[in-house]
Order: C-alpha cells, then sequence, then structure tokens
C-alpha cells in the first residue's frame, strides 16, 4: 500500500491509550457505565420534552436538540473506542474514519450554534417577557434549529476533506482515540501551516462568533435581571439561565484550547483526555444539569413516573 494520500489509503491504526494497557482496562469499564448513562440521560430528555406538554415550549425544543446532539456525538466515536479498548485491534478503516471526522466537526460546530440560538432564546425571555411567545414562534424556532444544522454540516464539508487529502507518505499511524481533526492533522508529512491558518479561520466563524454572542446576550441578560427589584425574581431569572450557562462553559473550555491550536502546537495527552472528556463527560453531565437545577424538568420526570399512581390514588 502506498498510502500518500487519502485516495491510496486503506486503514488508519488509532494508537489511542495503547500505551498504557493497565490504564486501557480501567478506562474501558469507566468510558462504558458513562456511555450507558449518557444514553439513558439524554433519550429521558428527548422523551420527557416531547411527552410532557408542559415542557412543549421554545427552550425545551432546543434541549431536545441539545440531547440529540449529545447521543450522536457519543455514539459517533464512543463504541469504536470501546472496541479498541478491548482488544489488540486499533485499526479503522479509511471510510469509517472519514465518516467519525466528519460526523465529529458537523456535530461539535452544530452545537457552537445551537448554544449561541438558547442563549438568544434566554435573552428574549428575561429581558422581552410581555413578547417571548411572539418572537419565539415555532417558524422562528424551526429556522433557527435549522440554520444552526446547516452551518455546522456546511463547515464539515470544508474542513473534512482538507484533512483527510494531506499527504502522509505511508504513515497511517493517528496518536489519539479518534479521528480527530488536530490528531490527523499531525500525520501530513507536508507543512501544514496553510491548512491551520483555515482551519483557524474557520474556527473563528465556528467556534468563537458563537461564543461572542453568547457573551453578548448573558450581558443584557445581568443588566435585566439586576433592575428586577425582588429577590425572587432575580433568583428564578438567574435560575433559568443558570444551566445554560453552565453548560456553555463545560463545552467551551475544552473546545477552545483544542481547535484553536491545531497541529503539533497543542499536548498530544492533553488533547486525548480533554476530547475524552468533551465527547463523553459533558453529555452525560448535560442531562444532570438540566434536571438537577432545572424544576420543570423534575416536574415533568415526576409526572410521567408517578402519573400512574397519582390516577390510582383518584
Amino acid at each position: 500500500m502506498d498510502g500518500s494520500n487519502g485516495s491510496t489509503q486503506t486503514h488508519f491504526i488509532l494508537l489511542g491509550f495503547s500505551d498504557r494497557p493497565h490504564l486501557e482496562r480501567i478506562l474501558f469499564v469507566v468510558i462504558l457505565i458513562a456511555y450507558l448513562l449518557a444514553l439513558v440521560g439524554n433519550t429521558t430528555i428527548i422523551l420527557v420534552s416531547r411527552l410532557d406538554p408542559h415542557l412543549h415550549t421554545p427552550m425545551y425544543f432546543f434541549l431536545t436538540h441539545l440531547s440529540f446532539l449529545d447521543l450522536s456525538f457519543t455514539t459517533s466515536s464512543i463504541p469504536q473506542l470501546l472496541y479498541n479498548l478491548n482488544g489488540r485491534d486499533k485499526t479503522i478503516s479509511y471510510t469509517g474514519c472519514a465518516i467519525q471526522l466528519f460526523l465529529f466537526l458537523g456535530l461539535g460546530g452544530v452545537e457552537c450554534l445551537l448554544l449561541a440560538v438558547m442563549a438568544y432564546d434566554r435573552f428574549v425571555a428575561i429581558c422581552k417577557p410581555l413578547h417571548y411567545m411572539v418572537i419565539m414562534n415555532p417558524r422562528l424556532c424551526r429556522g433557527l434549529a435549522s440554520v444552526a444544522w446547516g452551518c455546522g454540516v456546511a463547515n464539515s464539508l470544508a474542513m473534512s476533506p482538507v484533512t483527510l487529502r494531506l499527504p502522509r507518505c505511508g504513515r497511517h499511524e493517528v496518536d489519539h482515540f479518534l479521528c480527530e481533526m488536530p490528531a490527523l492533522i499531525r500525520t501530513a508529512c507536508v507543512s501544514t501551516v496553510a491548512v491551520e491558518g483555515t482551519v483557524f479561520v474557520l474556527a473563528v466563524g465556528v467556534v468563537l462568533s458563537p461564543l461572542v454572542f453568547i457573551l453578548l446576550s448573558y450581558s443584557y441578560i445581568v443588566r435585566a435581571v439586576l433592575q428586577i427589584r425582588s429577590a425572587s425574581g432575580r433568583q428564578k431569572a438567574f435560575s433559568t439561565c443558570g444551566s445554560h450557562l453552565t453548560v456553555v462553559s463545560l463545552f467551551y473550555g475544552n473546545i477552545i484550547y483544542m481547535y484553536m491550536q491545531p497541529g503539533a502546537s497543542s499536548s498530544q495527552d492533553q488533547g486525548k483526555f480533554l476530547t475524552l472528556f468533551y465527547n463523553i463527560v459533558t453529555p452525560l453531565l448535560n442531562p444532570l444539569i438540566y434536571t438537577l437545577r432545572n424544576r420543570e424538568v423534575k416536574g415533568a420526570l415526576g409526572r410521567l413516573l408517578l402519573g400512574k399512581r397519582e390516577l390510582g390514588k383518584e
């Protein structure tokens, strides 16, 4: 096999944590449990948001999309990781690697934009409460969700081929547990300055621009909340935004570190564990954040779980 470029490459070897065989066994158990919990948690959020009429609001419409993103995100790479951790075979086909890279970049881009959309939803709810349902009508919600998905997919269509077509001169070992863009860039046998520059520009548009919008939205939200005279009103307003802010902090803390410094400039070991956190821990925590901090979701869960018992008492 020549392997000099993407057209002749037939497979990659995901080195992952193979240099730490004892760690692999521990990671397999921990990641399997976390993955199953993430599946249960995000599926629960989707079902509760869809089945409870009280949650048929713009906020939970977007939360459903976020949970579906998390489900897709973890499933795009965690099963492959578990397979590689459980045996000596660390290979992934070129097609599988391309699909994994496309989904990872695409879903990550969608989540950046969706979190910005959710920040706008909270801005309207706090700053324009009397016009909230008029502004955030179903047509606008569907349009904003479609734009987030469309831009995320378009970003992946632009970045994935550029990364996969880099000449590798027969190199097929990827020092990561998934086909992630910075790790694939490091396998190139040519200068990647131009590619990294392109990636940086696209990352500014897809990663930093939504973050700036989120920060601006919350600056207006904080100013509006501070003008509320009652302490209970301020507390209620902050509680509606607290979950979203926590999710934004978890998500952007990892994504900026990884994708604003692609290639050899980032620590490989740090990159692996940050990607692992970003790929499994964040999707696991998101449902907990929205259920533990949100009375409406807890109430909906209670109604769904105890509905039959309550009917029986009546």
